[in-house]
């Protein structure tokens, strides 16, 4: 044995720990991939995306709804829970509004179509009437119900324009005439330029610029040339250009991109500059459910169009995240049902639904964030607003009826079995029928056993 230069044997070294292999880390990456990937192709993937998501951001707007409105109720010498009750009774109606809708089969839906547009146009004519129609922040879109009710019409128009789009681009795709630009653009284009009328005439461009990308959306998806699409593109640009430079409202709000001060020059940005000091004020986590600042008074419209800067001050950076997580799972869901059906009217009419729901937090978030002007637009099932919230879940409704009515998610939930047991016979035990027999684990174990099994 060798020896040390002190004569004393060398000490034993302690034997290295294999280091573990690459390939081994590789592979468990590899495998969590492969088994995230085969649950997010999974049939029901898009179904539960759907109804998780919705449920999910219209939850969590009513409890920002009752914090960012309590101070707007008390100094308007109201209940403080005034608004959450409002928006509370719009959601039990939307959610009954959300089972119908999921429940009905496509051809109730394409029956729906036109006289859901017949009614928008009439109530959105209606609201012109002196008398009926009511104004609301310079805007004169809504009808009053009575007592403290409102409704705009023209969030109706939305779902009118989604369904009766859908319904006549699939009977002209049947028809095989989607071939022709004039029966790509007509009646579409001059039906759709009518809503936008209608509403532009009360001053809401907000609501406009929704339509236009419904507009946009659907001419997408009907596979519009190129130079058709930026034909239609060009003429919705040079109109929203004209509308903008006539209106010194319209002018102001765009000249407070980027303003971090409240008084930009000449200009007013107040609104635009408290949003942003109110996402700045609220960090990684946020100063606490109901312990917003801004929502005191500094910040107009906290409870409707700048919900979403309530939400960043009190749940913080982690909050709107999370919102933002919800919309962008319920716009892949919207795109993937859209993209795997076979049936037209399904594809059109659930991209309709994905463009109005992701245009309308786009230009909800972005003009929060500074992004984009002020446009006036509710952040879809997060912001108060009942006018807004019914269409919105009807739409909601109508996904989740297309993501059950693929053929292999019928085929999943087909496949499924009570939990507890089997339903019981119509006749019950006295009609000959055997008894419920409850599909337990015990008995599953007891029936696979042999009699002399212990």
């Amino acid at each position: 044995m060798p020896t040390s230069r002190t004569g004393r044997p060398p000490a034993p070294r302690a034997p290295r720990r294999p280091a573990a292999p690459r390939l081994a880390r590789e592979n468990r990456v590899l495998a969590f991939y492969s088994s995230a990937r085969r649950g997010w192709d999974r049939p029901l993937t898009a179904y539960y995306l759907i109804f998780g998501g919705s449920l999910l951001i219209t939850v969590l707007g009513l409890v920002m709804v009752y914090s960012a409105s309590q101070i707007t109720a008390l100094q308007m010498s109201l209940p403080g829970s005034y608004f959450f009750r409002k928006q509370m009774l719009a959601a039990v109606i939307g959610a009954g509004l959300l089972l119908a809708a999921s429940r009905m089969p496509v051809k109730l839906h394409r029956a729906l179509a036109y006289p859901i547009l017949a009614g928008a146009v009439f109530l959105m004519a209606l609201v012109q009437i002196p008398g009926i129609g009511v104004s609301v922040n310079g805007n004169q879109n809504w009808i009053s119900l009575g007592g403290s009710f409102q409704i705009q019409p023209s969030e109706f128009g939305k779902l009118a324009l989604v369904l009766w789009g859908a319904d006549l681009l699939a009977r002209k795709q049947d028809k095989k005439l989607l071939t022709q630009w004039k029966h790509m653009l007509v009646p579409l284009v001059p039906a759709a330029f009518m809503l936008l009328g209608l509403i532009m005439i009360g001053g809401d461009m907000g609501t406009a610029i929704i339509l236009t990308a419904i507009l946009f959306g659907l001419l997408w998806l009907a596979g519009a040339p190129t130079r058709l699409f930026a034909g239609v593109l060009s003429v919705a640009a040079v109109l929203g250009l004209i509308l903008i430079k006539t209106s010194a409202n319209r002018m102001a709000r765009l000249q407070c991109l980027g303003a971090t001060e409240p008084q930009s020059g000449p200009v007013d940005c107040w609104q635009a500059v408290h949003g942003i000091y109110a996402l700045a004020s609220g960090g990684i986590f946020g100063s606490g459910l109901g312990a917003s600042v801004e929502k005191w008074g500094q910040l107009p419209e906290a409870h409707t169009d700048f919900i979403f800067a309530v939400t960043g001050e009190e749940l913080g950076l982690a909050g709107t995240l999370s919102v933002l997580a919800l919309f962008a799972a319920l716009g892949y869901a919207g795109i993937r049902v859209a993209g795997r059906t076979e049936d037209p009217f399904v594809r059109y009419a659930a991209g309709g639904v994905t463009t109005w729901i992701t245009a309308q937090a786009v230009i909800n978030i972005g003009a929060v964030l500074g992004l984009l002007p002020i446009a006036g637009v509710p952040l879809p099932l997060f912001s108060y607003g009942g006018s807004a919230l019914l269409p919105t879940m009807f739409a909601i409704g109508l996904l989740i009826a297309f993501a059950r009515d693929e053929p292999a998610a019928r085929a999943a939930l087909a496949m499924r079995q009570p939990r507890f047991g089997r339903k019981r016979g119509a006749g019950g035990t006295g009609s000959g029928r055997s008894p419920r027999r409850w599909n337990t684990m015990r008995r599953r174990a007891s029936a696979a056993r042999s009699s002399g099994e212990r």
